[in-house]
């Protein structure tokens, strides 16, 4: 029997994990998902806007894999930290696969970044997706009239949807309860998306586009000028992806729309963050911005004019890159894993038993479903080294090894007491499940159970 220990139960985990034990080749392997949150699913718990409900029902799917009998959920495990070392998690199992994401946000490297009130999007959707981590943030929302959104794609848009939202449609969702009371409480009246390139090379997609037009007592707007700057705006017959055409025709209905009295969106084209503004009290005032024009290239250039826009919030929303593991190698400037095929490279060679799969390993890339054949190759190259693997004796259940170790796994039936307190948390709140979240709040609910 083959022992193999996946790091990470969002997506590329999940997937890989199913691979290995729906595959035929290889008999008997038998997979222990780890995760260091007691709660699974990655990215599809926490980083999914709540009010995106189709996506977050993936969810389902993810639940019928891990409830697999030749798969155990083991939450609140830590990888690479004094309790369980990466070396040490190679002794009790046959092979690792990392598949631990991409969790730090990209600095936009400017003056004032370290101001009050400037926030990286990724900690913003975690709050407003009840990320145990982000359980202590605050981002003074009561106070805030204007907030500028920096950057172009999907989850740039879903940061400015919800901070646009109204309490009636977030109310439905899970989001947790401090988070929507402080939206509700929010005086935010003008949110401003911002992107240094053009509308024809937003990264984001039309579905999620088509959302900022649709919300309730908010108008959308786009600057006309700032359209008619990009030359395949100009031109609608230009070769064009498909997703950027269709973008470039939903703002062109938006560059059209009148202004009402209330809530409302503007999207802004060719402008590049130079600094960000701040008062003798430490607090965002605004942000400074250069305005840049196409270079002929693909790019974009500067032409030294300036404007200011008032804000009290900034959220960067400008990519994200993988964090060092211990005892594993990693490629700065790529921010991922170095690998061939899946296989983890130590000086330029395969260490065997060690996989990488997911955004540590291809970068911060593609969309959920591209983690699946990702994941695939990965597994598929694990597959191949079988073999070596079955030679390491390995017969002791791993499970006892992280208990000695002092680790308390959260495991499967956890979990679904995790659920039933949720259920149990929007009932009493007159919602439907609401997510805990903070750490003892949810390992209060998972109590001890096995």
């Amino acid at each position: 029997m083959l022992r193999i220990a996946v790091v990470g139960s969002g997506p590329s985990g999940v997937y890989a994990a199913q691979t290995l034990v729906q595959q035929r080749e290889v008999p008997g392997i038998r997979v222990d998902v780890l995760d260091r949150l007691p709660a699974p699913y990655g990215l599809v718990r926490y980083g999914v806007a709540p009010d995106h409900e189709k996506i977050k029902s993936l969810q389902g799917s993810l639940r019928a894999v891990l409830e697999d009998e030749r798969i155990r959920f083991l939450g609140n495990i830590e990888v690479g930290g004094d309790a369980l070392p990466t070396a040490r998690l190679l002794e009790l199992y046959h092979a690792v696969v990392y598949c631990v994401g991409a969790a730090r946000d990209r600095m936009l490297g400017i003056p004032g970044e370290e101001l009050a009130g400037v926030h990286s999007a990724t900690a913003f959707v975690s709050w407003y997706s009840g990320h145990p981590d982000a359980a202590a943030e605050a981002f003074g929302l009561p106070g805030v009239d204007s907030a500028i959104v920096v950057g172009a794609g999907n989850v740039a848009v879903d940061v400015t949807r919800i901070l646009a939202r109204g309490v009636p449609e977030l109310a439905p969702t899970d989001m947790p309860q401090p988070a929507l009371r402080a939206l509700g409480a929010s005086g935010v009246r003008t949110v401003h998306m911002v992107a240094r390139r053009g509308p024809s090379q937003g990264k984001f997609t039309t579905k999620e586009l088509r959302e900022l037009g649709t919300l309730p007592g908010v108008d959308t707007l786009a600057d006309p000028a700032e359209l008619a700057l990009d030359p395949a705006y100009a031109d609608p017959g230009a070769a064009l992806p498909a997703v950027n055409r269709r973008n470039v025709e939903v703002l062109r209905g938006w560059a059209a729309a009148p202004a009402g009295g209330g809530r409302r969106i503007a999207l802004r084209f060719f402008l590049r963050p130079v600094e960000v503004l701040g008062g003798p009290d430490g607090l965002v005032t605004g942000m400074r911005f250069e305005r840049t024009a196409p270079d002929g290239l693909g790019g974009v250039t500067g032409t030294g004019v300036h404007e200011d826009v008032s804000a009290q919030l900034v959220l960067r929303s400008v990519g994200y890159q993988g964090v060092p593991l211990d005892g594993l190698p990693f490629d700065e400037r790529r921010g991922t894993v170095p690998h061939a095929a899946g296989r983890v490279l130590r000086e330029g060679r395969a260490s065997v038993g060690e996989y990488v799969a997911g955004w540590i390993k291809r970068g911060p890339t593609g969309v959920i479903g591209t983690n699946r054949p990702c994941a695939k190759e990965t597994a598929s190259s694990l597959l191949q080294d079988a073999g070596a693997l079955a030679r390491r004796d390995r017969e002791r259940d791993p499970l006892e090894a992280l208990r000695a170790a002092g680790l308390r796994p959260v495991r499967w039936p956890g979990w679904l007491a995790i659920e039933t307190a949720e259920a149990e948390l929007g009932r009493s709140l007159g919602r439907r499940s609401v997510k805990i979240p903070d750490w003892a709040g949810l390992l209060a609910a998972a109590g001890g159970r096995e």
